[in-house]
């Protein structure tokens, strides 16, 4: 039996009252609830920050014996559990 869990945290968001008057006159346009439109917001921050941390391919030597796990330094975003 296939069950789906969709988890929802409740959180607090700080933001100038302005940038949220905006969203809140986007969400009443859209006719949907702000925390509907934070939702969104936050979704699409996360998805370009994951899309952003993808791995680069690429070919290269290493002269000093290094490994390639070694040579890079930035680390790699991993999807949420």
């Amino acid at each position: 039996m296939l069950t789906s869990r969709i988890m929802h945290r409740r959180t607090t968001v700080n933001a100038d009252a302005a940038e949220l008057a905006t969203l809140e006159a986007e969400a009443l346009r859209r006719g949907v609830p702000l925390t509907a439109l934070l939702a969104e917001a936050v979704a699409e921050k996360a998805a370009r920050i994951r899309s952003e941390r993808r791995p680069r391919v690429g070919v290269a030597r290493s002269m000093d014996g290094r490994g390639a796990a070694e040579a890079t330094s930035e680390p790699v975003a991993r999807s949420p559990r």
